[in-house]
């Protein structure tokens, strides 16, 4: 006669059973069928309002010219850049050189602003324009910052500056107009003498990338303007005009397509533009983001989510405030926080041509809601998990709705 033995039902936690794949299928078909009612109900609501001519209108349209005349200019910050270094290769010691070059990084973000300004151009391409300034912008003070390090390496008689070699370029070998231009393409904010290679290029990834550029970039355009577009236009009054219950209804039918548009935005561009870029220039390091899906805080997260800037911050500005200037760890980590508060609203501010405050509060008040979401961590990862996408979801549509407020009354209420 055959013994039964203890055996636990499988969802219980004493099971150890963790294959839960149709459950995860079965999450997938549920998503796929909500979002397709909701683009059904979208669509009997307000009819097909995605203008798919946008490539003549941008042509016919003359406001996003100054936008695109302002990305060649960015050449001539470049330029300077590299002249500078060139000089202080040769007499290192002339210290106004080094003056000239911060004026000339600041520079970088002044000129952008004020063209911007003046010219008042489309938004979105002013946008894009001040964007490929800023990583420019990170990129010089990368190479200012490892060229002025090897200048010292030189002078301190770490090496005599004789070595050849066919493999590796040394200091001042690198500064020719093709090593620098490398870098300014290259999917990285850090400068190195010598960036890591990958041996060939593949035409298949290639297709594959710009593929997936091609389809999700259409994907967000016809999004935004059928999904989002309706209700922000439904903001035809301060918010404080509003009921609470209203707000809090807006805010949460803006929350999932704003997330959905952003995850997009995630993948098209540090996975399929990054890979995309490495795979043309022969570029090795690849690691562009990492497992922040998994973050059990926001502390972690902003660690995982953008590599390149995240070794940046770290190698550029907490490493020299902390075991030069003396600063505190925590404090440390503070300013590179708040720096990088700093950057997302004037990535917001200049191109909207008004000055608010959103954008920069968004991420400081991460600070601690970060500390709260520790204390959540330590009761247990997965609500911490969660805490971290909430977070996600709620805060970024919080600022848009004060943003287009804003525009409105700036743009229908003032004039």
């Amino acid at each position: 006669m055959t013994t039964m033995a203890d055996r636990p039902s499988l969802l219980s936690s004493s099971s150890g059973y963790e294959n839960y794949r149709g459950f995860l299928n079965l999450l997938y078909v549920i998503l796929g069928i909500g979002s397709f009612r909701l683009v059904l109900e979208n669509i009997l609501k307000y009819g097909l309002l995605v203008e798919f001519n946008w490539p003549l209108r941008f042509l016919q349209d003359p406001t996003n010219w100054p936008s695109v005349l302002l990305i060649p200019l960015i050449n001539i910050f470049i330029l300077i850049q590299f002249w500078f270094e060139i000089r202080l290769s040769r007499y290192w010691l002339q210290t106004y050189f080094t003056f000239l070059q911060i004026i000339n990084l600041s520079s970088i973000l002044i000129f952008p602003a004020l063209y911007i300004n003046h010219c008042q151009p489309n938004p979105a391409g002013a946008f894009v324009a001040v964007c490929l300034y800023s990583i420019v912008f990170l990129k010089l003070v990368s190479y200012t910052h490892i060229n002025y390090r090897c200048r010292q390496d030189l002078f301190e008689k770490k090496h005599d500056g004789t070595i050849q070699s066919k493999d590796c370029i040394i200091y001042p070998q690198n500064l020719t107009i093709r090593n620098l231009y490398y870098f300014i393409v290259a999917p990285t904010l850090c400068y190195q003498l010598n960036f890591p290679r990958s041996p060939r290029i593949r035409k298949g990834f290639i297709c594959r990338r710009f593929g997936e550029m091609l389809v999700i970039f259409s994907l967000q355009y016809c999004l935004s303007q059928q999904w989002i577009l309706p209700i922000l236009r439904t903001l035809d009054r301060p918010l404080n005009q509003y009921s609470l219950l209203e707000n809090i209804e807006r805010l949460l039918r803006l929350a999932l397509p704003n997330h959905f548009i952003w995850l997009l935005l995630f993948y098209v561009y540090f996975h399929s533009t990054l890979n995309l870029l490495a795979e043309l220039l022969c570029f090795g390091d690849r690691l562009f983001y990492r497992d922040w899906w998994n973050a059990t805080d926001l502390y972690e997260f902003w660690n995982r989510w953008n590599t390149s800037v995240h070794d940046f911050c770290k190698r550029h500005v907490y490493i020299p405030l902390v075991t030069q200037l003396g600063f505190s760890k925590l404090l440390g980590s503070f300013v590179v926080f708040a720096i990088s508060a700093l950057f997302h609203e004037y990535l917001v501010s200049v191109p909207l041509r008004m000055i608010r405050p959103w954008s920069f509060l968004a991420i400081i008040i991460q600070v601690p809601m970060g500390l709260a979401v520790k204390r959540v961590k330590a009761e247990n990862k997965t609500y911490g998990n969660i805490a971290v996408w909430i977070s996600l979801i709620l805060i970024q549509p919080i600022a848009i709705l004060l943003y287009i407020q804003d525009l409105f009354y700036r743009d229908f209420v003032e004039h």
